[in-house]
């Protein structure tokens, strides 16, 4: 059986990017993450430590995005090293990290990374 949790529309302000405007401006991101994971033992017996606890990866996202960064594929890479390193039971794992309006000289309404484990 495959089970996956979603954590979906993260809202940060953060100042990602390599203008210094960007560092001082800050723009808006949406960051998704996607786990795998076996949640067998929580469906069966409705106990959160049986389970990944969306509250510990809405925290890890929202700290990591609060570290300037000039390119959001870093920060991505740091979300994912520390979700995988600080929660159990993960078999594969999405993160994607939306950049809105990005500061491109274009009419673009978005740019965003992923990066799958």
């Amino acid at each position: 059986m495959k089970h996956k949790i979603f954590v979906n529309g993260i809202k940060c302000y953060a100042y990602h990017g390599c203008l210094p405007e960007e560092g001082r401006i800050g723009g808006h991101y949406i960051v998704d993450i996607e786990l795998h994971t076996d949640f067998s033992s929580a469906a069966a017996n409705d106990t959160l430590s049986d389970t990944i606890d969306y509250v510990d990866v809405n925290r890890i996202v929202t700290e990591e995005m609060a570290v300037r960064s000039k390119l959001i594929e870093h920060v991505g890479q740091r979300i994912s090293n520390r979700i995988q390193n600080e929660l159990k039971g993960i078999t594969a794992l999405k993160v994607k990290i939306t950049k809105l309006c990005p500061p491109i000289n274009g009419d673009v309404d978005s740019v965003a990374i992923q990066i799958e484990f």
